[in-house]
C-alpha cells in the first residue's frame, strides 16, 4: 500500500517525482508548524525552521541515494547542533522530530505514508492539547513566612486538610537575618477552592506575614 514513487536503485532521479516530494514536504512542514502553534509558545524563526526542515531532510536522503543509515547519522549531527545551541521544551522536541520524520518519508518517496502519519500525529497532538490531558491545574507553589519562635512543622495542618489534596514541603530556610522562616510548599488545591479564603486563613496563622501562591513555571522549560 505504502509504495515509493522514487527509484533509488537506478541512480537517476525523475524531476517530476522529486518536485512532488518537495511540495509535499513543504506542505506537511506547514501542517507541523501550525500544530506547533496550538496552545504553545513559539517564535517566527522556529516556525520557519519547522516548515523548511522536512525539505532539507528530504534533500539529504536523496543526496545519499536513499541510504537510511548514512542519512540518519548526518541528520542526527544536525539535530545535535540545534539542541546544543538552544534550550527547548518537549513540544519543540516533538515538532522537530515530527518534521524530520516527514523528511525521511518523503526523501525515500513514501508520500502517502508521510501524509498518513502526519494527519494521525497532528490529530493526536491537537486532541491531547485541547483536552488538557495530563494537566494538573490545581498544583501551586506556596510560600509562607513564619516567625522563628513558632513550630512550623504541623502549624498549618488543619488549613491544608481543609483546602488541599496534597502537600509537600520542598524547602525551609531562614530569612531576614534568621528572624523568620520561609517555607516553600508544592500543593494541590481541592476543586472550587477560593484562593483568597485559603490565603486569609494562612495569614491568621502566621501573624499576617507574607504569603504567596503561584503557578509552577514548568510548561515551557521542562522536557
Amino acid at each position: 500500500m505504502f509504495e515509493s514513487i522514487l527509484n533509488h536503485s537506478s541512480g537517476s532521479l525523475n524531476m517530476a517525482d522529486a518536485l512532488i516530494c518537495m511540495m509535499v514536504s513543504i506542505f506537511l512542514g506547514i501542517v507541523v508548524s501550525f500544530v506547533h502553534t496550538i496552545d504553545n509558545k513559539y517564535s517566527k524563526k522556529f516556525i520557519l525552521a519547522l516548515i523548511v526542515l522536512p525539505l532539507l531532510v528530504q534533500v539529504v536522503i536523496v543526496m545519499v541515494n536513499g541510504n537510511l543509515g548514512t542519512s540518519v547519522a548526518i541528520l542526527g549531527a544536525f539535530s545535535l547542533i540545534r539542541f546544543r545551541s538552544m534550550p527547548g521544551n518537549s513540544r519543540e522536541l516533538i515538532s522537530v522530530f515530527f518534521a524530520m520524520a516527514i523528511g525521511l518519508a518523503t526523501g525515500i518517496g513514501h508520500i502517502l505514508f508521510a501524509v498518513t502519519f502526519t494527519v494521525i500525529g497532528s490529530v493526536v497532538i491537537i486532541l491531547v492539547t485541547k483536552l488538557k490531558f495530563g494537566e494538573n491545574r490545581n498544583v501551586k507553589n506556596l510560600k509562607i513566612l513564619v516567625p522563628e519562635d513558632l513550630e512550623y512543622e504541623n502549624m498549618f495542618d488543619d488549613i491544608f486538610e481543609k483546602y488541599t489534596k496534597k502537600v509537600f514541603l520542598m524547602k525551609a530556610k531562614t530569612v531576614n537575618m534568621g528572624s523568620l522562616y520561609e517555607l516553600e510548599y508544592e500543593i494541590e488545591l481541592k476543586a472550587d477552592i477560593k484562593s483568597k479564603s485559603f490565603l486569609d486563613d494562612l495569614r491568621i496563622k502566621n501573624g499576617n506575614l507574607k504569603v504567596s501562591l503561584s503557578t509552577p513555571l514548568i510548561d515551557y522549560n521542562e522536557l
